[in-house]
């Protein structure tokens, strides 16, 4: 049986970033061609009732990390079953991380992410490049990805001693080139230095369990990275993006930023939105294990509580879309789901079955120098370029030193 020629979905109350009405939406190979009411079709269209429901465009999850190996450990979730939870939960495109080991070139890197992941994905993706090393050659492959390969964000670690972390000095140089590319600079901001000596006392003190995670990284290590990697970016007018904000004092960081009028971006996620980091002291170790993340969730439950109460379908592992067999959210229960998912102009997800191949999602090319957010760069390039003072030479006596 062929599928229809167009869907139209009836009804619902579209939700856009610029409105909310009621109204009709007709898509045609792939793509939307008319919003409006009582819209005329051609006839075979399949029609999709969604009264008394919303319309949105589908999610982008901007950090991912399907297959990942790190630390002799391997991300359960691969791009095919990663990419099916993805489209269950109405999330059509995700972005993932290439990270290369130390020393060793991003290109061939991003074409092993790109060899994984295009087999697999069942819906779009697109591919950050984290620059875990700083040389000539580094330098030349971001230029590269970012004119051909499709990639304009780029992730610096300033945690993970001896494996990812960067200087300063380097953070300077990373940022610098992201902007002449025309790229994102994105930091996983934690004083990496104040980790591994925290580490070092909790292990001395005989504290080896999920505890000593938040112990050896509180917030202060997040907020004073944070704040030093937005005084770096201010200092080459580059755009910052700050993944994973945990706590409060490094969201103020972000929120003081932007107040100021610095292009910087904080990103929220699900994990310290639905829940909080007293679960690490929890007596059960693989309970409490099973709550580490850097940075850790912080022990403070006020916000992710009031978050929730906005929220609601009860989240389980036992209905989930994933491999991992553990969810940090287990027994919430949340007011919204997905009832249909549509991607790429077909039906991918609907009355709880994905009915979707390997390989049906693409690879997004991103292009360097994105209006959104190089439109205020160049701005502020153009209002803050420091000028010398114009004066009559110097006459009077020189002394050498």
């Amino acid at each position: 049986m062929s599928e229809p020629s167009g869907i139209l979905i009836k009804g619902g109350q579209v939700v856009n970033d610029d409105c909310s009405v009621i109204s009709d939406v007709y898509m045609e190979n792939g793509k939307i061609v008319e919003v409006g009411l009582d819209l005329r079709i051609p006839g075979g269209a399949r029609v999709i009732d969604a009264t008394d429901k919303l319309v949105m465009p589908g999610g982008i999850d901007t950090h991912t990390h399907m297959e990942l190996e790190f630390m002799g450990t391997r991300a359960v979730d691969d791009f095919y079953i990663g990419t099916k939870a993805a489209l269950a939960g109405g999330t059509t495109m995700i972005l993932d991380f290439v990270i290369p080991e130390k020393g060793k070139s991003l290109l061939e890197a991003y074409d092993c992410w790109r060899s994984k992941a295009d087999p697999k994905v069942c819906c779009d993706y697109s591919l950050h490049v984290a620059v875990t090393w700083w040389s000539d050659q580094v330098k030349k492959e971001m230029q590269t990805l970012a004119e051909e390969k499709g990639v304009n964000s780029f992730k610096m670690f300033m945690a993970y001693k001896d494996v990812f972390m960067l200087k300063d000095s380097e953070l300077y140089a990373a940022f610098s080139h992201c902007k002449e590319a025309g790229a994102i600079a994105q930091v996983h901001a934690e004083n990496g230095d104040l980790i591994a000596e925290g580490a070092k006392k909790m292990l001395s003190l005989g504290i080896t369990g999920p505890e000593g995670h938040e112990l050896c990284r509180p917030e202060e290590v997040e907020a004073e990275a944070t704040q030093r990697a937005i005084t770096i970016a201010h200092a080459v007018n580059c755009p910052l993006y700050v993944v994973h904000v945990m706590s409060k004092s490094a969201a103020k960081v972000v929120s003081n930023a932007r107040r100021d009028g610095r292009v910087v971006f904080g990103e929220p996620i699900a994990a310290a939105l639905g829940t909080d980091g007293t679960h690490c002291w929890h007596k059960d170790w693989a309970h409490a294990a099973g709550f580490v993340m850097g940075p850790p969730l912080r022990p403070d439950p006020s916000t992710p509580g009031y978050l929730m109460d906005l929220l609601a379908k009860r989240i389980s592992a036992k209905t989930h879309h994933q491999a991992v067999d553990y969810n940090i959210f287990e027994g919430m229960e949340c007011h919204g789901v997905p009832v249909v998912t549509i991607s790429r102009g077909k039906v991918v997800y609907e009355e709880g079955r994905l009915t979707v191949p390997a390989g049906h999602g693409r690879f997004i090319h991103r292009k360097p120098f994105s209006e959104y957010v190089y439109k205020r760069i160049r701005q502020r390039d153009q209002v803050g370029k420091p000028t010398a003072v114009e004066r009559k030479p110097y006459e009077g006596k020189v002394i050498s030193v």
